[in-house]
């Protein structure tokens, strides 16, 4: 049996094509315990995700986590859950199709673009094997998170380049690594801020703008995960993009899992600070993700509302993530032309071009 995965059928004068695969997190089928056991298990046993040693871990995941936790987060689940599925799959497939009209309109009509997901379904394997089947021989990764960190944009890539181990005919890779100070995303972000200054207005006294992201253990950034200092980075930007002085605004960590200490301050402990403080209205932000999902609807929209009002908090906002704004498709667009120099990404052979080429490849095989 072949170690490498079987090729793909091929035929000579075939142009090679390029792709652009935008890749996020993942997301279960359902709002269902049974969906949410089969999603969990697959990222709680992500060793990038939980590196807690293997004979410690597998006990408490299937005994314990895998038993109980399921159920818990199909109810949350089910809040946000829309009548086109998950947030996070409308969000990055929405993404999909805008960032390709907009590159079409650039004059990139050859580019192929399309998204996978590091856990479930369609998974980064099946969506790379698929291209390449369809002709794709150079693919631009573009992990959906703007801060690198070891257990999102590392895991995702480990996937792809499995993948690429396993492959004999290998296309050529390229990779955008993360984008936590550029310019056009620290600008979308801020013309989020400022559409919802313009509905909601903005106090000059007794506020924040709390810029919430997704939290990782501690001892992560200890061992050189440079994630906290890329968001500390965003956050800078931001402010500074906004004109925000260092008591109008704070950076804080979400999502805490388990009993170890993660990245601090943690953000409900924050909201209720902040409202016995006298802060009387916070907006809420969640730079590090692009796109809406049950850890900005349901976690901060929702449960942080309720932590920072039953502390004496009086308004709080909750701003929508990048979602399909303008300025944050001009901005993917632009970060993904900038990876793609050198690489052919205009329109394809037209049928004559193609059977022209095809043509003298079978002239150069008879004559050899």
């Amino acid at each position: 049996m072949s170690r490498y995965l079987p090729e793909p059928a091929w035929r000579h004068g075939t142009p090679a094509r390029t792709a652009v695969v935008l890749i996020n997190l993942g997301t279960p089928e359902a709002p269902t315990a049974a969906a949410l056991r089969t999603y969990l298990r697959e990222f709680l046993s992500d060793p990038r995700v939980v590196e807690i040693p293997r004979p410690i871990w597998w006990p408490i995941l299937n005994g314990v986590i895998l038993n109980t936790r399921p159920a818990k987060s199909a109810e949350k689940y089910a809040t946000v859950w829309t009548p086109e599925g998950s947030p996070l799959k409308v969000h990055t497939e929405r993404q999909t199709r805008l960032l390709k009209d907009r590159l079409d309109e650039a004059g990139h009509r050859g580019l192929v673009v399309d998204y996978a997901m590091r856990y479930g379904r369609p998974s980064i394997p099946a969506t790379l094997a698929r291209l390449k089947a369809e002709g794709c021989a150079r693919f631009l990764l573009v992990p959906l998170y703007p801060q690198y960190a070891g257990s999102t944009s590392a895991t995702a890539l480990d996937e792809a380049y499995r993948w690429l181990a396993a492959t004999r005919n290998q296309p050529e890779l390229r990779v955008l690594r993360s984008f936590c100070d550029d310019p056009g995303y620290i600008a979308a972000l801020a013309a989020g801020v400022r559409a919802h200054w313009a509905e909601h207005g903005r106090p000059e006294r007794g506020y924040r703008l709390l810029m919430s992201f997704h939290g990782v253990p501690r001892f992560t950034l200890d061992r050189g995960d440079p994630y906290h200092c890329e968001c500390l980075k965003t956050g800078r930007l931001l402010a500074e993009a906004l004109a925000l002085s260092p008591d109008e605004h704070v950076v804080c960590f979400q999502s805490r899992f388990g009993r170890a200490e993660w990245l601090q301050p943690y953000t409900a402990p924050t909201l209720q600070a902040l409202a016995r403080e006298g802060v009387g209205r916070v907006d809420v932000i969640c730079p590090g993700f692009v796109g809406d999902c049950l850890e900005t609807l349901e976690e901060i929209a929702m449960e942080g509302k309720e932590d920072f009002l039953a502390a004496g908090g009086k308004e709080y906002h909750y701003i929508p993530a990048l979602n399909e704004r303008d300025e944050w498709i001009a901005a993917l667009a632009a970060l993904v032309e900038a990876q793609l120099g050198g690489w052919p990404t205009r329109e394809a052979p037209d049928d004559a071009a193609l059977a022209l080429s095809t043509a003298r490849a079978g002239e150069l095989g008879a004559a050899a």
